[in-house]
């Protein structure tokens, strides 16, 4: 197991240093100027002030050719730093890490309340199947997956508003300073978030565990007179996990992503909205950084999943 998990953590660093080329290029291969942008945007459009332009170019390091920008940056990162904001000259770093709670405790929520939902009413589901507990489930389940999660949170946000005069808070509460109203803030944008995600896993488990109640030893258990309850939650539930915890874990990095919509609706200033910003006005530093740490937050959560099936099935061993 020890030799396997160093090989993997091995295996991640030229994986990283792919996706570092991806994601420094790509937003800088988009049509347009930066800096011609950002002298709009200060009022300077005038031909007459291109030289001001060029030294902006110069302090910022953007007069140079694009890998040796590469290089400059890739160094940053080896340091821990990955360098400032080209509009703010704020660390991206500290900025990254100030939103970064926020954006996880509406993940957290999220991700609770999509398994809260989808592994009852999944198991359900599997071993009453074809009854109206089965058909109702598997109704939730298409809704949620048709239903967009942008148009949800905009009905939340609007028709509150006018039939009852009420609407969620638009300014951000810090948890120190209202913990019962932080929580508030956040229920609706994770119970929207968690829906989505609790209908892949819960179709996704009650196939799993239609097939599983079929195997054999399922029948044995059945045959020696074993409780209901032991043969669905001992030999059924945890044989069928295996690739549900798949699906689960490969939805986080997608919930991060998904988190750009609801924090934007319901004004939350938590990561993924500082990455729509940063898009919005081409802050490189900013784009690339949060794109180098999801994935790397992604590659640890598939080492980890890999390494949850020995415990969810004693028979696997990693060499």
């Amino acid at each position: 197991m020890r030799n396997y998990i160093i090989r993997r953590v091995f295996l991640m660093i030229p994986t990283l240093f792919l996706v570092t080329i991806v994601v420094f290029f790509t937003i800088r291969l988009i049509p347009g100027d930066m800096i011609q942008q950002m002298a709009i945007e200060m009022g300077q459009t005038t031909t007459g002030e291109q030289l001001d332009l060029d030294a902006i170019r110069r302090l910022l390091g953007m007069d140079q050719p694009m890998h040796i920008q590469y290089v400059s940056w890739l160094g940053g990162i080896l340091r821990g730093d990955f360098g400032n904001s080209l509009w703010t000259q704020r660390p991206v770093t500290s900025e990254i890490l100030g939103r970064l709670p926020i954006t996880f405790e509406l993940g957290a929520m999220a991700f609770l309340v999509a398994q809260l939902v989808a592994l009852p009413i999944g198991i359900v589901s599997a071993i009453r199947q074809d009854s109206m507990a089965d058909w109702l489930g598997r109704s939730f389940a298409i809704i949620s997956l048709s239903v967009p999660g942008f148009w949800l949170g905009t009905m939340v946000m609007v028709f509150p508003s006018i039939w009852w005069g009420w609407s969620p808070p638009m300014h951000y509460i810090r948890f120190a300073d209202e913990p019962w109203a932080n929580m508030r803030q956040f229920i609706l944008p994770a119970v929207l978030m968690g829906m989505a995600m609790s209908a892949t896993t819960m179709r996704m488990l009650r196939t799993t565990m239609l097939e599983v109640l079929r195997q054999d030893y399922v029948r044995t258990a059945w045959s020696k007179g074993l409780r209901e309850r032991v043969v669905i939650v001992r030999h059924g539930v945890r044989n069928a996990l295996i690739p549900v915890v798949t699906i689960i874990t490969g939805q986080i990095p997608i919930m991060i992503g998904g988190s750009v919509i609801m924090e934007q609706i319901f004004s939350l200033p938590g990561m993924g909205r500082l990455f729509l910003e940063s898009i919005n006005r081409r802050d490189y530093p900013f784009v690339s950084a949060i794109n180098v740490m999801l994935a790397g937050i992604g590659m640890i959560l598939i080492l980890m999943t890999d390494l949850s099936y020995a415990v969810l099935d004693p028979r696997i061993r990693y060499r």
